[in-house]
């Protein structure tokens, strides 16, 4: 995925979102602090703090949550 797609949603009035991988891994984004973005790489932190270091190449779709929706 073109990492501008994800700043763009970052950027023009943030919603909560999951970030679904060609693995079928997925990764919740609750809020912007949650999630860092660089040419070559997306960061996406959990509640707990841990990160992962996630390979654009492999992010294949974007949902928005649903207005009060639980991340998973």
């Amino acid at each position: 995925m073109d990492v501008e797609l994800i700043r763009n949603r970052l950027h023009s009035g943030f919603r909560p979102f999951t970030l679904y991988l060609s693995d079928g891994r997925k990764y919740d984004v609750p809020h912007p602090e949650f999630i860092m973005v660089t040419r070559r790489s997306v960061v996406v932190a959990n509640e707990r703090g841990l990160v992962d270091i996630l390979d654009p190449l492999h992010i294949v779709s974007i949902k928005e949550l649903e207005p009060g929706q639980q991340p998973d």
